[in-house]
């Protein structure tokens, strides 16, 4: 079975740095987008930062220069590094997994049809 697992989330204070980590399974790992995805309370979830096979990124504008993804295929893995964090970061943050489409890295962010889910991190960030 397919699995994303995330890890990382936490509380901080406004400017702290996290990292999150997912580590997926079940799946040709090297052959899909990689991406994390955030849902606020009675917000709807909203691509965060995604990468390609070929390490291609991007990023939605409210945290460009703040967070980088970065992946590692040879351990199933893909990052989310945030620094300067604030407190409208607060969310669930949720990694997802997707097969490359025609789709350039950065329409696929705007969209939530991607095919596999973690069940998601608690970020928290106090003024």
């Amino acid at each position: 079975a397919v699995q994303l697992v995330e890890s990382g989330g936490g509380s901080v204070q406004t400017g702290g740095s996290l990292t999150l980590s997912c580590i997926g399974s079940g799946y040709a790992y090297s052959d899909y987008y990689m991406g994390w995805f955030r849902q606020a309370p009675g917000k709807k979830r909203e691509g965060v930062a995604a990468i390609s096979t070929d390490g291609r990124t991007a990023y939605t504008y409210s945290v460009q220069g703040r967070f980088s993804i970065s992946r590692d295929n040879d351990k199933n893995a893909v990052y989310l590094q945030m620094n300067s964090l604030k407190p409208e970061d607060t969310a669930t943050y949720y990694c997802a997994a997707d097969r490359p489409s025609a789709l350039p890295v950065q329409l696929k962010l705007v969209t939530t049809t991607w095919d596999y889910w973690g069940q998601g991190t608690q970020v928290t960030v106090s003024s």
